[in-house]
């Protein structure tokens, strides 16, 4: 039986959401800036414990704040889906403090207005552009002891721009939501480079 996890990418506009997908998907990163206007999905999939698992990453635009119950979800197209995610990517720029407050402000609307029954919905933050990394303007260590410590969520920073820690970032994110699904089993991944290629489609 093949499962589907359901992840929501989120953040401001041009920390780079589309670049991380785009260079997970087909190793490309496009120097212009597009802004996201409605919500792409795109369908890999993966090897997990020797199981071929189908992935929905949503790239969300930024939205205004996160859907209180499904009646609002569904209701404005941009956030259908976002509700029901197995877990969540919120992306910053580590050069633009506003784009941190963001994702701060969104992850404590989604813990305010989760599910019942998914507490355990993993949450990875996540600094874009760490090729700007001059141009950072919170040390990456306030910013990690924050995050792990004081959020208990993941963090990583990766370069959309150089495909550095992209990979790491959706290996890290599988294994999180493997353990919230089964605690007894370690999540071993594997990339499935051919399906990931033919099974991508945007909405």
């Amino acid at each position: 039986m093949v499962t589907t996890f359901k992840i929501a990418v989120l953040g401001a506009q041009g920390v780079g959401k589309t670049a991380i997908v785009r260079q997970f998907m087909y190793n490309e990163f496009n120097e212009a800036c597009v802004p996201t206007k409605a919500r792409h999905i795109f369908l890999p999939a993966v090897v997990m414990n020797g199981h071929v698992h189908e992935l929905q990453i949503m790239d969300f635009p930024p939205v205004t704040t996160f859907p209180v119950n499904t009646l609002q979800e569904w209701a404005d197209s941009c956030c259908r889906g976002l509700r029901s995610a197995h877990a969540y990517i919120l992306v910053y720029d580590i050069c633009c403090f506003d784009s941190f407050e963001y994702i701060k402000t969104l992850r404590q609307q989604i813990l305010e207005t989760r599910v019942i029954g998914t507490t355990d919905t993993p949450i990875i933050i996540v600094g874009n552009k760490r090729d700007l990394q001059r141009g950072r303007v919170i040390p990456r260590w306030n910013v990690s002891h924050l995050v792990k410590k004081t959020w208990k969520c993941g963090y990583i920073e990766c370069s959309a721009k150089y495909n550095w820690h992209i990979l790491m970032l959706f290996s890290e994110l599988l294994k999180s939501v493997g353990c919230a699904r089964c605690k007894h089993v370690h999540a071993a991944i594997r990339f499935q480079g051919a399906l990931r290629r033919n099974r991508c489609s945007i909405m």
